[in-house]
């Protein structure tokens, strides 16, 4: 992997350093937000991953977030933050971070969750290496979704600027269209792995993917309250 570590803690660069060698990883780091957008800005495709502390001089994480989705909006992006209120951290997912981490972080978990998000992202493009057609994989009464050109169709208009986890998390809800998932399941399904307890970063992306959803037509992805989650165009 390429790695863009964007982190003003040169103690907590150089920790990283060791395990991205260890694990054979070419990383680059930028210590501020302006550096940060300019290493990002030159080179887009060049990253599999990028890890994103809030906590930036020059320029704010959020904001450096927001312009980089905007830039790209597929790029597997994690946050490093040591704001340990739940606000921001929906902030950030809200604004497009496939997962985030709270400092002080163990090394360990923070590699595990990079291996899991570029898993997900592999299996993605595997997935669309191996269709050979270029008809709709998903399809219900009103969508229509491919996973090879990563189209998405709802009520006949078009849904775009999906980040890679909204994409996987409406691929997952709508492939089984009027199932109920559990939040615990979405986790797993969506992210890989368990974030023990911590099922905040669901709500946060089926809010922001409902507002994309919501600007084509009627809302499709119901609550089912206690429980969770799914997706249902019959009625609509």
């Amino acid at each position: 992997m390429n790695i863009l570590m964007i982190e003003d803690n040169h103690s907590v660069c150089e920790m990283m350093a060791m395990f991205f060698k260890k694990n054979h990883w070419d990383y680059e780091f930028a210590y501020d937000g302006v550096a940060a957008e300019d290493k990002f800005t030159a080179k887009p495709n060049k990253w599999d991953i990028i890890l994103l502390d809030l906590n930036l001089p020059k320029k704010d994480g959020m904001q450096v977030a927001a312009d980089i989705r905007r830039i790209s909006p597929t790029v597997p992006l994690i946050m490093l933050t040591a704001r340990d209120t739940e606000s921001d951290q929906v902030l950030g997912l809200e604004i497009g971070a496939d997962d985030y981490v709270t400092k002080p972080f163990s090394p360990i978990t923070l590699i595990a969750r990079m291996k899991a998000l570029h898993r997900r992202t592999q299996l993605g493009k595997l997935s669309q290496q191996q269709q050979t057609t270029d008809g709709f994989d998903v399809e219900t009464k009103h969508f229509k979704m491919n996973t090879k050109t990563r189209e998405v169709f709802l009520f006949g208009k078009a849904i775009a600027d999906l980040t890679p986890k909204e994409f996987d998390l409406l691929k997952t809800l709508a492939s089984k269209p009027r199932q109920v998932f559990t939040r615990s399941q979405l986790l797993q399904l969506v992210w890989d792995y368990e974030y023990y307890g911590d099922e905040r970063t669901v709500d946060a992306h089926i809010k922001k993917l409902r507002q994309k959803l919501e600007k084509v037509g009627p809302q499709v992805i119901k609550t089912v309250w206690g429980v969770g989650y799914k997706f249902d165009d019959e009625e609509e």
